[in-house]
């Protein structure tokens, strides 16, 4: 399967740069940037077929800003991730061990190191959400 995502149109085999959804209820078609995942109710367009987009009589068609340089990874966030895996391969890995009473409870004193994480598998955390 291709990582690109291909326009919705029959027999359309371009790489997909916008999103199309309704909302029948305002009987409005909303056309936008790229949607991050393929929604089933939703309808990936090349950049022809957005352009040459039309709706039913009596519905409004919104469209969003789409900027293309958006859509792909910035030198930015390669760094970004490449300097997650660096880190993530230099802290020493500890092997598990059967957790006693005080480690339950985040350390020897009872209290957790971290109060916003929640739990933690290999390199990975989950953080507690700020506002909770």
């Amino acid at each position: 399967m291709s990582p690109v995502r291909r326009c919705s149109r029959t027999a359309c085999g371009r790489p997909a740069v916008a999103t199309l959804t309704y909302v029948y209820a305002d009987s409005t078609a909303v056309l936008g940037p790229l949607a991050t995942y393929a929604e089933p109710h939703c309808y990936d367009l090349c950049a022809e077929h957005s352009e040459r987009l039309t709706a039913p009589r009596g519905w409004e068609v919104v469209r969003l800003a789409i900027d293309a340089a958006s859509a792909r990874p910035s030198g930015d966030d390669l760094e970004a991730l490449a300097n997650a895996v660096r880190e993530a391969a230099r802290t020493p890995r500890q092997e598990p061990s059967a957790p006693s009473h005080s480690d339950a409870l985040g350390g020897p004193d009872g209290r957790d190191a971290d109060p916003m994480e929640v739990a933690r598998r290999g390199h990975l955390r989950v953080l507690r959400s700020p506002e909770s």
